[in-house]
């Protein structure tokens, strides 16, 4: 089964290699081969690792074929046009410095490299667990900039850095491979949340646009239907039971929350910290166009202190949380029975 990309007209290359980087990955999942890899990866220490190396797979496009955002453009709220209401942002606020970072651009970047409220931070975002999750770049006295590797492990985004070549899972923000195999980068507090919302809350903010308009279908979304799939793509491991593999789940810690379920209840008081879900947020990876995808709600989670603080969360899909800590339990709504998905 194949992912289905937009019927809109191909006007650059650069939306022809992502669609050919998509039949591939479909098509041809490559395994592991650590020693290939070291040709085009002669600075990366292989010796140092702390995943099994066959664990990580080629994602179809090579070292940066896929181009973290490294120079970053803004405009202000009130100049951003394109954008419906209810699209995907990631909403970040660093000392009163608040930017939102579309989806619908970083999907086709995945990486953001970008320095606010002085803090140098890496937005990112991985499309096959939708994952939208930001981290310092500081690492002790050494800022790292990240780009994409063009590999998966658990389906998830490995990044590198450019000053070790290390690669870094995206959702946990640990080095896995290389001179860095043990650090972990920071998890900063940031929302996913509408456009509407982010428009709300900071009227003065700014918001991303891509550095070149047409070099990419931005507002396009090449994963059309993936988030309502039987199971999750280029993933081989044991998948959680009780809750459908893709249904969205808010994770804190070692414990998670499905969307059904904060869905029926709406608020959710977890002891340090409350969890609540309002409707108004599209899917990114539903319809073929982002501002189209159904409702899936929106996620807020702060502390009970006054004034509240978002606390660092991920929003993710159930086989991620599990894939990443199988031993921890989802809460969950209605009963579900997951069916016979695809060979994938």
């Amino acid at each position: 089964m194949s992912f289905q990309v937009s019927n809109c007209p191909v006007v650059l290359c650069g939306w022809r290699l992502l669609a050919v980087a998509l039949t591939l990955l479909v098509a041809n999942p490559a395994a592991a081969d650590p020693e290939r890899w070291k040709l085009a990866w002669p600075d990366t220490d292989f010796a140092k690792h702390s995943v099994d190396l066959r664990s990580i797979r080629s994602g179809g496009p090579p070292k940066d074929g896929i181009p973290s955002i490294d120079n970053p453009t803004f405009v202000p709220v009130s100049a951003a046009s394109d954008l419906a209401a209810k699209e995907p942002v990631i909403s970040l606020d660093v000392a009163g410095d608040a930017r939102a970072y579309p989806l619908r651009v970083l999907m086709w970047h995945e990486i953001v490299n970008d320095t606010v409220g002085g803090v140098p931070v890496a937005v990112t975002y991985c499309p096959l667990c939708n994952a939208a999750i930001v981290f310092d770049r500081q690492l002790g006295e050494q800022v790292l900039d990240f780009g994409t590797t063009g590999k998966l492990r658990k389906s998830d985004l490995v990044m590198y850095d450019r000053q070790t070549e290390s690669w870094w899972q995206q959702y946990t923000g640990d080095a896995i491979v290389g001179a860095l195999t043990g650090q972990t980068l920071t998890l900063r507090a940031s929302r996913l949340t509408s456009w509407e919302r982010f428009q709300e809350a900071h009227p003065e903010g700014q918001v991303l646009v891509p550095n070149d308009p047409r070099s990419r279908h931005y507002g396009v979304n090449p994963y059309v239907g993936y988030d309502t799939r039987p199971a999750p793509f280029r993933y081989s491991g044991e998948l959680p039971e009780g809750i459908a593999p893709l249904e969205r789940v808010v994770a804190v810690g070692n414990r998670a929350w499905s969307f059904e379920y904060l869905e029926a209840v709406r608020a959710v008081d977890a002891g340090e910290f409350v969890i609540t879900w309002e409707p108004g947020q599209a899917s990114a990876l539903d319809a073929n166009m982002v501002a189209l995808g159904r409702d899936v709600g929106n996620i807020l989670v702060q502390s009970k202190e006054s004034p509240p603080k978002d606390v660092p969360h991920h929003v993710t899909f159930a086989f991620v949380f599990h894939a990443f800590q199988p031993d921890a339990d989802i809460v969950v709504g209605a009963p579900y029975e997951r069916g016979v998905g695809d060979d994938v």
